[in-house]
């Protein structure tokens, strides 16, 4: 965007931008060891206490040990992409123009499945810094149906994913996702809506309206990402990947009678049975 060769000043080239000259000169700064450590603790609480905002957590931190503020708390949290998870009313109106969708799951019997998709993002802790793992699910069977693994927050990791996944297992009839941005963008709306699929998307900051999703972090962190230290994004993309394929083939599920998330998608029998 900004030529640094250009016969047009900086100072000019960020005008006719309409962007602060401050932002082309800074140059961001990787998180310090000490607060990747902090960041880790943070979405370890988290998982346990979804609903304690920076207030709760910077209180668990200090009974731990952790010299920190809450004001401190609240910019990792923010970094990591982690609020607290309770119903808040709908006070604010949605920035740049993106268009907040009705949850439409409520009361709504979900039996077969691409009946209804889900989609969410989550922060991943590393040996020396982080990423996000963003999944596209079948709420049904809880098949994992795509995923990308990136180092930002921003949407086209997500619109891959969701086009993959499109691609690879046709269409649902409904696509839930939470508030953030990056499901809200026209880009990854527009996907939906060229598709003629219905777009749900949980009360802003109401976990339970994407309960499953949630129970996959959960079972991701617990089972895989906590127990390794992920020397690079390459070697988290792996693990990760491998950890997923194990997840969808071979991991039974009681809420699925025992039956692997492949095996209820595809209408399979359990192994043992059909042998």
């Amino acid at each position: 965007m900004i030529d640094r060769s250009h016969d047009l000043s900086i100072t000019r080239q960020a005008k006719a931008l309409g962007i602060s000259r401050s932002i082309v000169y800074y140059l961001p700064q990787p998180a310090s060891a000490a607060d990747l450590k902090l960041m880790r603790r943070i979405d370890e609480l988290h998982l346990d206490y979804p609903f304690a905002g920076s207030r709760m957590l910077q209180k668990l931190l200090n009974r731990e040990g952790f010299e920190t503020g809450r004001l401190h708390v609240r910019t990792l949290m923010k970094r990591m992409g982690i609020t607290a998870l309770y119903r808040k009313p709908r006070t604010s109106k949605p920035g740049d123009g993106h268009k907040i969708y009705p949850y439409l799951l409520r009361g709504l019997a979900v039996t077969r499945p691409n009946q209804v998709w889900a989609a969410d993002l989550t922060y991943i802790p590393m040996a020396r810094g982080f990423c996000y793992l963003i999944a596209v699910i079948d709420w049904f069977t809880r098949k994992v149906l795509s995923w990308r693994l990136s180092i930002t927050m921003d949407a086209a990791p997500c619109v891959e994913a969701l086009e993959e996944a499109l691609a690879r297992y046709g269409k649902p009839e409904i696509f839930n996702s939470d508030q953030g941005s990056q499901f809200t963008s026209h880009d990854f709306t527009g996907v939906l809506l060229d598709s003629k699929i219905q777009i749900s998307m949980d009360g802003k900051g109401a976990w339970r309206d994407n309960v499953f999703v949630e129970r996959l972090w959960r079972s991701v962190k617990y089972e895989e990402v906590y127990l390794k230290a992920y020397e690079s994004v390459g070697q988290a993309r792996t693990s990760i990947g491998k950890y997923l394929e194990i997840y969808n083939r071979k991991r039974p599920h009681s809420s699925l009678d025992d039956r692997t998330p492949d095996e209820a998608y595809f209408k399979l029998e359990p192994l043992q049975q059909a042998a």
